[in-house]
């Protein structure tokens, strides 16, 4: 069980990073743009001429999904399963100083950006994240999904509001985010992708309850309602109504609905105990050619298809993204392991 758990959260890891790199040429671009630029996305390619938040970055580029989540585990294994919000505050702010000093506009998000400046104001860490309702926490969310179980899901929550209330302190930030996390967790303990995908319902229901009311449509309930919808249409009209009516902005009601009824749809028309793991590569490809924030919505499904045994990852495209990035995924995951052994 310890050596499947440990194949399931560099599942993940590594499905959130490939999931980035296949939406960093075409994040913030329109359907048409991407079709025009690049084609439906069927492998890892760079940014286009006009992709001006990437731009220049080559094939296998991750973007600030992946180096937040990273960020945001080495936090989590040096604060014993801790994150003081201060720390997290400097760390953030030192990784978009390093950005800007790259030359990369791939900075923080609103939400985050947002919330920072407040506490440099001199707002309470409570009060800072108010008004976070995209889906930053969520996008960086997995390491919390790998170091704490799910169960119990109200204490899980509490960790994942823990982490994403400096930031993201309302009902939709909270519940986007413990959505991907549960998914995660529950996988990391061996649940098959529809069992995970009902758990993170459940999280998004009670993360729905933390943080700062703000306007905007159910997660938990959206979640319920997209996969069964999307699976009386064929292909095409799929990613229409991806696109159009489940929204893929970064609003955490519209990008995290996304990315999960990805994965229902992926893994719904086979055997669960033995999913087809070509459909998780083409799952993401998909993702990164849908439009809007196609990074984040990639990472998220690549993070829960990953965690939840239903990948088996291209070995050419691992090693792409780790070389042009020189990821080293294997040490955070066997210390943030060590923090859920620590809570079990």
């Amino acid at each position: 069980m310890r050596d499947s758990a440990r194949a399931r959260a560099l599942a993940a890891l590594q499905g959130l990073a490939l999931g980035d790199a296949l939406g960093m040429p075409t994040q913030s671009l329109s359907r048409e743009r991407i079709l025009a630029d690049h084609g439906r996305i069927s492998g890892l390619v760079a940014a286009g001429p006009r992709q001006q938040i990437a731009a220049g970055m080559p094939a296998g580029s991750v973007t600030d999904d992946t180096e937040q989540a990273v960020l945001l585990a080495r936090l989590l294994i040096d604060g014993g399963g801790t994150v003081r919000p201060g720390v997290l505050a400097g760390e953030l702010l030192a990784w978009e100083r390093g950005m800007e000093a790259r030359g990369s506009l791939d900075l923080l998000g609103p939400s985050t950006r947002a919330a920072l400046q407040r506490l440099q104001d001199g707002m309470p860490p409570e009060e800072a994240g108010r008004f976070g309702a995209t889906n930053g926490a969520a996008m960086r969310i997995a390491p919390v999904g790998i170091a704490v179980p799910v169960e119990p899901l109200g204490l899980f929550v509490d960790a994942v509001a823990s982490v994403s209330a400096l930031t993201h302190n309302t009902g939709l930030g909270i519940a986007g985010a413990a959505a991907v996390g549960a998914a995660v967790s529950a996988g990391i303990d061996g649940a098959e992708t529809p069992e995970a995908l009902d758990v993170a319902v459940a999280a998004a229901r009670e993360g729905a309850h933390r943080g700062h009311w703000v306007a905007g449509g159910d997660i938990a309930a959206r979640l319920e309602w997209a996969v069964p919808y999307l699976l009386e249409l064929d292909v095409d009209a799929q990613d229409d109504a991806l696109a159009e009516v489940i929204g893929t902005s970064v609003a955490a009601q519209e990008s995290v609905v996304a990315a999960l009824a990805l994965v229902g749809v992926a893994v719904a028309a086979g055997d669960p105990a033995q999913p087809d793991r070509d459909a998780a590569w083409e799952t993401l490809c998909r993702a990164a050619s849908l439009g809007g924030d196609t990074d984040t919505i990639a990472s998220m499904a690549g993070a829960v298809l990953g965690a939840t045994g239903a990948a088996d990852w291209p070995r050419t495209a691992l090693d792409t993204v780790r070389r042009v990035n020189a990821l080293d995924l294997e040490p955070l995951v066997d210390g943030l392991l060590e923090l859920r052994r620590r809570r079990g």
